[in-house]
């Protein structure tokens, strides 16, 4: 008899630790392993719905102006997010006005955001032409946060190659994803 109540008194006690344990666990000790499981007020913070949605506006369209097509072979035309044109090849501008584009993006001050452009983007025009922009640009930091006064603005350029028969105007869309970290 007296085993089993000896083995019920160490049940008892672990039990009773058990039940401690939660109140002691928001305690800092450095000799214990942090929680998992447990989130901080900073890690609420961070991970919480933003309060301000962001909202992306386009300042101005990039446009490449006209580019006009000079013979056999191709014509890498790049335009940086500064507004600088650079053509070579069989191609000589047939306008000053190549603009970037810009993006104006409102959002929580102080937040982290990630932008996103596509690699490539398809541009068409009249019947069956299209041409690519084989990469685009931007003047973004490589870690891009929401100013104090709410705002984000950067610009954007890309790399076109003409080749062909590549006569007309062309257009296409340009997706532009931003999402907060």
């Amino acid at each position: 008899m007296l085993g089993l109540r000896l083995a019920g008194f160490p049940f008892v006690a672990l039990f009773a630790a058990a039940l401690v344990m939660p109140a002691m666990s928001n305690a800092q000790d450095a000799s214990v392993a942090p929680c998992r499981l447990c989130t901080t007020e900073t890690d609420r913070t961070l991970n919480a719905r933003p309060a301000i949605p962001l909202r992306v506006q386009v300042e101005s369209r990039l446009d490449f102006d006209k580019v006009v097509f000079e013979g056999d072979g191709s014509a890498p035309l790049a335009l940086s997010p500064g507004g600088i044109a650079r053509l070579s090849g069989a191609a000589t501008a047939a306008g000053a006005r190549a603009m970037p584009g810009a993006v104006l993006v409102r959002g929580e001050p102080g937040r982290a955001v990630r932008v996103d452009l596509p690699g490539q983007v398809q541009l068409f025009g009249a019947g069956t032409g299209s041409i690519q922009i084989d990469s685009l640009v931007t003047d973004l930091p490589s870690f891009p946060r929401i100013g104090d006064d709410g705002t984000l603005s950067f610009r954007f350029g890309g790399d076109l190659r003409l080749s062909g028969n590549s006569d007309g105007a062309y257009h296409g869309t340009i997706d532009i994803i931003v999402e907060y970290l």
